[in-house]
């Protein structure tokens, strides 16, 4: 019996390498789409394909060329024509901007001299109608510059912005933990007041009995004057006894506990002379005539 020999349909055929990139290969090998090759195939036929043959077609392309040319001129000069007019306006809103800047400046000056002539006459008034308690009264309301022994507290905030669980402030809700806050420079100043200081200033800022600590932000404002750290409280009284018994309190308790668990850095030193400036400006709240200097 014989054998048929083996058809092409027996013999195993090898898959294709790109057989799992159908898609991909039918992208490539059908890069043009079929409805675009039979309209240039179309268009072929009929005569219709590249440059218009008749002179209206020509005319019509001349026509539109010469448009979009002239369109484009024209935009091109009108560009041209008012780069000179915004830039002269910039300029003219520049000048504005740096003219309002430097009258705002000037006004500020202004009003600075003003608080600090104001501030000169309430002392000089102070002094003269103070009678015997005149300097006691100018050291307490801080309308005197003030010098003596007293104490150097350097408050920083953390070098990094560190995160713990628990201490004085996790009850405030304070996100950022590693910045000093005002009610902690709030607390610092009262345990000073507390543990004897007769004057106290922020970075240069005398502090009164009216004076306010608050917050704008990142910025700690004192008397609405706003502050950056590191911060430097100094405080007029007995340096040593003053610094110790700021330690003590309360409050200087607080500010161990803000050192030791979110890294505020704090330094405190007694020193045998401080100084401290007026403040600004005292408002006169109460005033009485003294006995015998009515007016008629």
């Amino acid at each position: 019996m014989s054998q048929q020999p083996p058809g092409r349909s027996n013999v195993p055929r090898r898959p294709r390498p790109d057989a799992s990139m159908s898609l991909l290969t039918n992208v490539m090998d059908h890069s043009l789409d079929d409805g675009y090759a039979e309209a240039a195939a179309r268009r072929a036929a009929d005569g219709t394909a590249g440059v218009p043959r008749t002179l209206k077609a020509k005319l019509g392309l001349a026509a539109g060329l010469v448009l979009a040319a002239l369109v484009v001129t024209v935009g091109a000069a009108q560009a041209r024509e008012d780069a000179p007019v915004v830039a002269k306006e910039r300029e003219e809103l520049i000048d504005r901007i740096e003219s309002g800047s430097a009258a705002a400046d000037g006004l500020e000056e202004d009003v600075e001299t003003l608080r600090s002539e104001v501030g000169r006459r309430q002392r000089e008034a102070l002094q003269k109608h103070g009678g015997d308690q005149g300097a006691l009264v100018g050291l307490l309301s801080g309308a005197t510059a003030v010098h003596g022994p007293g104490l150097t507290l350097v408050v920083d905030d953390a070098k990094g912005s560190d995160t713990g669980g628990g201490g004085p402030r996790e009850s405030a809700g304070f996100s950022d933990t590693g910045r000093l806050r005002d009610r902690d420079m709030q607390r610092i100043v009262n345990g000073l007041w507390q543990s004897g200081a007769e004057a106290v200033s922020i970075n240069g800022q005398r502090l009164t009995a009216l004076s306010a600590i608050r917050a704008a932000g990142d910025a700690i404002l004192v008397d609405n004057k706003p502050l950056g750290p590191p911060y430097t409280v100094l405080a007029v009284g007995d340096g040593q006894r003053l610094a110790d018994r700021f330690q003590g309190s309360s409050d200087g308790q607080y500010l161990a506990a803000l050192r030791e668990n979110f890294g505020i850095r704090t330094k405190i030193t007694a020193e045998d002379e401080v100084s401290l400036p007026a403040a600004p400006s005292v408002s006169v709240r109460i005033a009485e005539p003294t006995a015998g200097k009515g007016t008629s």
